[in-house]
């Protein structure tokens, strides 16, 4: 079973869903490049802001409504 998870950027209210921290990650490094600290951060404790990011960025478990 697929864990989905949301990623939460401040100032957009669409969430960006991944099937896995892997493809998450990827995503964060390339498209929203973030340092590899900044990442692994947000991966491992859910939530990253600056200084070690430029803005606000949570990672959620998807909750089935």
């Amino acid at each position: 079973m697929i864990t989905w998870l949301d990623l939460l950027v401040e100032g957009d209210p669409h969430p960006r869903r991944f099937d896995s921290r892997q493809t998450a990650l990827a995503y964060l490094l390339r498209v929203e490049r973030l340092s590899e600290e900044a990442a692994q951060h947000l991966l491992d404790h859910g939530e990253v802001a600056p200084p070690l990011a430029r803005r606000e960025y949570r990672l959620q478990p998807l909750t089935p409504p």
